[in-house]
């Protein structure tokens, strides 16, 4: 059985969704959302998610984590605060000892929604439906959850002169 992890970052909504692969079902483990007081410092947040980030992995014990990777948005600011979240997410991965892969945000709603630019209630909705949900999980965790199916259904390649982090 192979677990991932998927980690949708971010400095005020850190979403995470764990899912398991057994022979050719996957299984819906975990998925939260780790919520930061944007009132606080940027550090504070960081602490916030690195501790939360770091009881969910030894809850679950993943084989691999997936990471949301880097897109160019127009607020330069808050591209930087998702890059200090994401930094984050690579440094805990990297010293639990897990492969790191990342995916652009387009091929991961292409790969669970059938579109590239699928809404977050489609990616959401999908994923309840092929993890057997009940409900739709909020759309910070069902994209991790997507991030986490992705990766378990696909061969990642892995980023030239980057060992440990690898690009989908």
């Amino acid at each position: 059985m192979k677990t991932v992890l998927g980690l949708d970052p971010g400095t005020r909504h850190f979403g995470w969704g764990v899912v398991r692969r057994q022979g050719t079902r996957l299984l819906h483990a975990a998925h939260g959302i780790v919520h930061a007081d944007d009132r606080t410092s940027i550090a504070a947040r960081l602490v916030v998610i690195e501790r939360a980030l770091v009881e969910v992995i030894a809850a679950h014990a993943p084989d691999e984590a997936s990471v949301e990777a880097i897109f160019f948005a127009k607020d330069a600011q808050a591209a930087a605060k998702l890059g200090h979240a994401r930094g984050v997410a690579l440094l805990v991965c990297a010293r639990a000892g897990l492969e790191v892969y990342e995916y652009p945000p387009a091929r991961v709603k292409k790969a669970v929604a059938g579109s590239g630019r699928a809404e977050k209630a489609q990616v959401a909705q999908m994923v309840r439906v092929l993890l057997g949900l009940a409900e739709v999980p909020p759309s910070d965790a069902a994209d991790a959850l997507a991030l986490a199916v992705m990766h378990l259904n696909r061969a990642p390649v892995p980023i030239p002169g980057m060992k440990g982090v690898r690009r989908g």
